[in-house]
C-alpha cells in the first residue's frame, strides 16, 4: 500500500502506522501477530528515515485493548467476552479497557502539524498494560 501511496502523497505529509502493544510483549497464542506489529514498527522507522528528504512524517500508534467489535470475535461465547474483559480490566493499569475515541484522537495528533516534531516515534497508548 505504501508503495502505491507515496507518488500521490505530497511533501510535508504525515502517515501514521497502526501497530500494538502486544510487539512488547510476550504474548501467549499471538506469536505471529505480535511479530507483525513489530514488523510495522520497523516500517515506520524504516520510512521515516527514507522520507524525511521530502519532510514526510512516519510515526506508529500502538493500542492497548480498545473496546471494538474484534475484541467479541477472539472469543465463541458472551461468558467468554466477558471472562476476556474482566482480565484487561485487571492486567491494564488503568483498570479499563480503551476506547475507539481515544485512538481516533491520538491518531490525529500524529497525522497534525501538532506533533510536527516527531518522526519515527512509536506513541504507546495502552492504558499501561505494556509498561509494567
Amino acid at each position: 500500500m505504501m508503495k502505491k501511496a507515496l507518488p500521490l502523497l505530497r511533501d510535508g505529509a504525515s502517515i501514521v502506522l497502526l501497530t500494538s502493544c502486544i510487539q512488547y510483549m510476550g504474548v501467549p497464542h499471538y506469536t505471529t501477530y505480535g511479530a507483525a506489529k513489530a514488523a510495522v514498527r520497523s516500517f515506520a522507522r524504516s520510512w521515516a528515515a527514507e522520507l524525511k528528504d521530502r519532510g514526510i512524517r512516519v510515526n506508529s500508534l500502538s493500542p492497548g485493548p480498545i473496546e471494538t467489535p474484534l475484541l467479541d470475535l477472539q472469543v465463541k461465547t458472551k461468558e467468554e467476552g466477558e471472562a476476556l474483559r474482566a482480565e484487561f480490566f485487571r492486567q491494564v493499569p488503568l483498570g479499563r479497557i480503551g476506547k475507539a475515541d481515544e485512538m481516533a484522537g491520538t491518531l490525529l495528533f500524529l497525522a497534525s502539524d501538532d506533533s510536527s516534531y516527531s518522526t519515527g516515534t512509536d506513541l504507546s497508548v495502552d492504558g499501561g498494560i505494556a509498561q509494567f
